[in-house]
């Protein structure tokens, strides 16, 4: 019970990740690869923040400031500079692995004896692991109203026609650039945020704990998507969130085949190509099916026809 109650828990926190995620991956229609340097940079800006006396809610304000400054050098990268999208992310990746191991000193850093959210007196009063899942209920909560809000609104509208169709919204007077910028940036704060957030649940921060996490993002939106289907934007982002729950849940099956720790990586690798597989079988035996009925029907007409 304690291992499943765990895994609703860690997904809750990494489902943050996915919607930060969501943002540039769905909406704006682009891959960003920042995202695997401002999750350790939210992660190693906490930390060091606290044992520096920061306190642990306003260490996740700062890691959240960090996360978005990360993503607005992308985006002037990507706007401005002409870079493409992709490299942009990579050079940002690559340069923030120096800057953490700047920020924390050294490699990596505990919170050993160092106070952090989940120590608070109420969180640490509740059954084992749960107070990840009051945090992550909480904090997936207030994110999906803000961005369900912010949505909603004009620029929230030219946000989305930025993804949708850029020339049309340019058209329309929409500055693109601008709201390329502000996608990259608030998407890569929910990234940091999550990453410190993990960081003062698991009690420390490491400037590796970014490889691979773009693939735990993305399984979380695709498994979202496969399992609960077509749905509105404002649904989708509540089923990344879901999705990244249902993610930990095919982990804790697959280690509980006897794989180990050191094939998550490959694990994770091989469940988001899995899962964005499904759809394209999924069309073609679709396809399929109505080919053999129209192949089927046809004697039938025929018949009918000479009769």
């Amino acid at each position: 019970m304690s291992i499943i109650v765990s895994a609703i828990g860690q997904g809750l926190l990494w489902g943050i990740l996915g919607i930060g995620l969501f943002l540039t991956f769905r909406v704006l229609d682009f891959p960003d690869m920042t995202v695997e340097g401002s999750f350790p940079l939210g992660a190693v800006v906490s930390v060091a923040a606290i044992t520096h006396g920061v306190s642990p809610l306003l260490s996740l304000v700062l890691a959240f400031g960090a996360g978005m400054l990360a993503g607005l050098a992308t985006g002037l990268l990507y706007t401005k500079g002409k870079v493409p999208v992709l490299l942009a992310g990579i050079l940002v990746m690559t340069a923030l692995y120096s800057i953490n191991q700047h920020i924390l000193g050294r490699a990596n850093l505990s919170l050993l004896n160092q106070p952090n959210l989940f120590k608070n007196k109420f969180l640490a009063s509740l059954p084992p692991y749960f107070d990840s899942i009051f945090v992550g209920v909480g904090a997936i909560i207030i994110i999906a109203i803000l961005l369900m809000w912010f949505l909603q609104t004009n620029l929230g509208q030219a946000f989305i026609a930025t993804g949708d169709n850029e020339i049309m919204a340019q058209s329309l007077g929409v500055h693109t650039d601008a709201m390329k910028n502000m996608g990259l940036m608030v998407a890569n704060g929910l990234v940091g945020l999550s990453g410190a957030l993990i960081a003062q649940n698991n009690g420390y921060a490491d400037v590796n704990q970014g490889i691979g996490v773009i693939v735990i993002g993305l399984a979380a939106i695709i498994i979202g998507e496969v399992v609960f289907g077509e749905l509105t934007l404002n649904q989708r982002l509540v089923a990344t969130a879901l999705g990244s729950i249902l993610y930990r849940f095919v982990l804790l099956i697959v280690l509980g085949l006897g794989f180990g720790d050191e094939d998550l990586k490959l694990i994770s690798a091989v469940v988001l190509a899995v899962m964005l597989m499904v759809p394209t079988v999924e069309s073609r035996f679709r396809l399929k099916r109505a080919l053999r009925k129209g192949i089927e029907s046809q004697p039938a007409k025929e018949t009918d026809s000479h009769e």
